[in-house]
């Protein structure tokens, strides 16, 4: 699971999205319906407020993303639709599922073509959220690699980007979406995910499990997170890749707590660089009492870093 992120490209440069996009077979064609991830600036899900401070490109706004969702292809058009069913009848695709016969077309080099005109697409919670387009063409590997010959539910894309404008409706058969331009695509299971945290050797297996997966579940699932803005952001970042807090509540369960709120709030040493204190409460469920931990995330630039460590926390 842990793989070296590179530093992001600044935002005030212009933003290269290729001009098309297209085919797959055994898939759907893209929705019409128009979806927006949340804006920048309004009330987020965790009860926290404000976004990131987008940058401004003349009078296109640009922002990051952290994302975490499913990444699926669309046919852009009926045209593409054709070619992929002539690519995949040239194919040897016998005892293929129509899943394993996409990816193995795909993955063929001579195919490639086929993958930079397929359009693909990140949902989030079911929702068609963004419209992907990478910022080096190399990365074309990233989208074929998130499309499982076997997907699961429990399969998780996390997707670190620039959030530009709205497709046009001719680039994804309809689709209205904002189109981001990635950097970074990790693709994994929960359970893999789960495997690769280091367990502290005074918690069992059978109890870090199921206290790990809830932890997940809870932030992913947390309302409009669409990893726009920057709560979200650390908050999707400490879910992939900072273990400390899937062992803090496994211990917590362990003594008879719940997990009763999960906060991210602008933190007070926010200045030059914008940083974001993610809250962690606890409840005791025979007494009542609430513990908190914290954790301070540095979301300035396109990469989220860790500012300090989880650490006991007090109300002010």
């Amino acid at each position: 699971m842990e793989q070296n992120e590179g530093i992001g490209e600044a935002t005030d440069r212009p933003v290269l999205l290729n001009d098309t996009v297209a085919p797959g077979a055994a898939l759907p064609r893209a929705a019409g319906a128009t979806v927006a991830p949340q804006s920048a600036g309004g009330k987020c899900g965790c009860g926290c407020s404000g976004g990131p401070q987008p940058e401004r490109i003349g009078t296109v706004t640009y922002s990051y993303i952290y994302a975490l969702g499913r990444i699926e292809p669309r046919f852009p058009s009926l045209g593409m639709e054709k070619e992929f069913a002539q690519a995949t009848g040239r194919a040897t695709t016998a005892r293929m599922t129509d899943r394993q016969a996409l990816h193995d077309v795909l993955s063929q080099r001579q195919n490639r073509y086929l993958v930079r005109q397929l359009c693909w697409v990140l949902t989030i919670e079911g929702l068609e959220t963004y419209i992907l387009q990478p910022r080096d063409p190399e990365d074309l590997g990233l989208l074929v690699e998130s499309l499982r010959p076997a997907p699961r539910p429990t399969d998780v894309d996390v997707v670190i980007g620039v959030r530009g404008p709205i497709a046009p409706s001719q680039l994804c058969n309809g689709l209205l979406a904002p189109m981001v331009a990635f950097n970074q695509i990790y693709s994994f299971d929960i359970d893999s995910l789960i495997k690769s945290i280091p367990r502290p050797e005074n918690i069992p297996e059978e109890q870090f499990g199921p206290a790990a997966e809830e932890l997940f579940g809870r932030i992913v699932q947390m309302a409009d997170n669409a990893g726009a803005t920057d709560e979200h952001r650390a908050l999707n970042y400490l879910t992939v890749r900072y273990p400390a807090i899937y062992a803090t509540a496994a211990t917590a369960f362990g003594r008879n707590a719940s997990l009763t709120a999960v906060e991210a709030r602008p933190s007070r040493l926010s200045g030059v660089r914008k940083v974001v204190d993610v809250i962690f409460s606890y409840t005791d469920r025979a007494t009542d009492v609430v513990e908190k931990s914290f954790v301070r995330v540095d979301v300035t630039e396109e990469f989220p870093f860790l500012v300090t460590k989880l650490s006991p926390y007090y109300d002010r």
